[in-house]
């Protein structure tokens, strides 16, 4: 990251920043959890045995987007992003989460890094063509929110397995599709670090806050970088 976009950045967070350290002091600023199963490993460094915590990650994945092209985890890497899933003909909680979605996208609208990635769980309906249309409903900005199908079997593999939702063909859910009203908050290296109620509105503000905090932290480790480069 160039300096100028750091300290462009730094300004754009300032209230957050100011936040943590308030509230958690100069020098530790509070982390937000990781969620998902962890395993212990080792390695040696320098000739001491230093014991890493290998913390659960979204898989590599591919879908088509709304324009029909191709999205893979490639295109978050380095990159803070949230998820969620989905279906266009959704009359319950799918406008309520589209609108809170449409709240923290226009709230990072100006920052570069973060991005909201939502997933159709009805691919068979869900063409690139009707998801376009529904972007436009929903006023999604397509250079932040991409809105992806594939085949059912990655899609809910990917949900299952990846984000820990529930997601798949039910005929005693409404419009015949399961999924959750869950927002997932992916860090930078493909960590699950926060899952917030997409129909509550305080609870997408938290994601809001979650957000900044997180983007404050990467600030402060890449100051901490440049500091030992002599930048």
């Amino acid at each position: 990251m160039k300096k100028q976009h750091l300290v462009l950045l730094i300004i754009l967070l300032l209230p957050s920043l100011i936040y943590v350290f308030l509230t958690t002091g100069k020098h530790h600023f509070m982390s937000l959890p990781f969620y998902g199963e962890r395993e212990a490993t080792t390695k040696n460094v320098n000739g001491k045995v230093v014991t890493d915590t290998i913390y659960h990650s979204i898989p590599a994945f591919q879908f088509i987007n709304q324009n029909g092209d191709t999205v893979s985890d490639k295109n978050y890497k380095g990159r803070i992003y949230v998820a969620d899933f989905f279906f266009t003909s959704c009359k319950s909680i799918c406008p309520k989460m589209s609108a809170n979605l449409a709240v923290v996208q226009d709230k990072f609208k100006d920052i570069d890094s973060v991005f909201i990635l939502s997933h159709t769980v009805n691919p068979d309906n869900d063409t690139p063509e009707k998801l376009k249309t529904y972007a436009q409903l929903v006023h999604a900005d397509l250079k932040k929110w991409t809105f992806v199908t594939g085949s059912k079997h990655s899609i809910y593999d990917i949900a299952i397995h990846g984000y820990m939702l529930p997601a798949g063909e039910d005929v005693m859910a409404e419009g015949g599709f399961l999924h959750s009203e869950q927002l997932i908050l992916v860090d930078k290296e493909k960590h699950i670090r926060g899952i917030y109620d997409g129909t509550s509105l305080p609870d997408v503000n938290k994601l809001i806050d979650d957000i900044k905090l997180l983007k404050a932290d990467y600030i402060v480790k890449e100051e901490k970088r440049l500091a030992r480069q002599g930048k």
